[in-house]
């Protein structure tokens, strides 16, 4: 048997992508017609209270998630793809540079790369396999027999779980977590942050701050074109 190789575990929005895919992807099927206009009312107050700093991200991309999953009903796959391609040639160099270079470092070091996302998986491939990832897990979004959008997820629970993805891709692709390096920045990464031996916070939000005090994890944070760890 071959011996198993070293893996690294990324989120995706905000965490190698500067911003969310799933918020661009909403932009663009709003701009192309395939969301209506008003559909930008749902979510806008949710994003004016994010910017104003009066709530919080979460609750900006909880809206984002609800809109999506609901207009997306009916929606030709064909479109869909055209637009997650549209998406990706419009934004795919909107990345941050420490995890753009820790990414090419590990690839050198012979690194097996695994992105672990809840956007779909139709634009993340998009995105991730040119940057160097060997697996990408995303939600995959059902078609019916008119290769519409349903609106449902394939498998569901597993994507919600990173840990369980995680326990899954070790086992199927000959993965050791020994030396294993793993990169968030939200609470929700806190599950597969706490099973590699090197956990990364990058740009953390409050709540996985804490958890990363509380562990010790290493902390980095990106502004403008500096780099700094806290």
């Amino acid at each position: 048997m071959n011996t198993p190789r070293k893996v690294a575990i990324f989120d995706v929005d905000g965490t190698i992508f500067r911003s969310s895919l799933l918020i661009e992807l909403v932009e663009i099927l709003i701009e192309k017609g395939l969301f209506q206009e008003s559909v930008r009312g749902e979510y806008e107050r949710e994003r004016k209270h994010w910017l104003e700093r009066k709530g919080d991200y979460e609750s900006y991309i909880g809206a984002i998630v609800k809109v999506f999953v609901a207009h997306i009903k009916g929606v030709s796959y064909k479109d869909f793809d055209e637009v997650t391609t549209e998406v990706i040639q419009r934004h795919k160099d909107k990345v941050y540079r420490f995890t753009r270079d820790l990414l090419k470092d590990l690839k050198k070091k012979g690194y097996y790369l695994l992105a672990i996302s809840h956007s779909p998986k139709t634009i993340l491939d998009k995105f991730c396999i040119p940057l160097g990832f060997d697996k990408v897990y995303g939600r995959i979004y059902e078609t019916g027999p008119t290769d519409k959008l349903t609106g449902g997820v394939v498998d569901e629970h597993l994507i919600s779980n990173k840990a369980n993805i995680v326990r899954r891709a070790v086992l199927k692709e000959n993965l050791t977590l020994e030396n294993s390096v793993g990169v968030g920045d939200t609470e929700s990464d806190i599950p597969f942050l706490e099973m590699v031996a090197k956990p990364i916070c990058f740009n953390p939000n409050a709540r996985l701050y804490k958890q990363a005090k509380r562990a010790k994890w290493r902390v980095v944070v990106e502004r403008k074109d500096v780099i700094y760890e806290i």
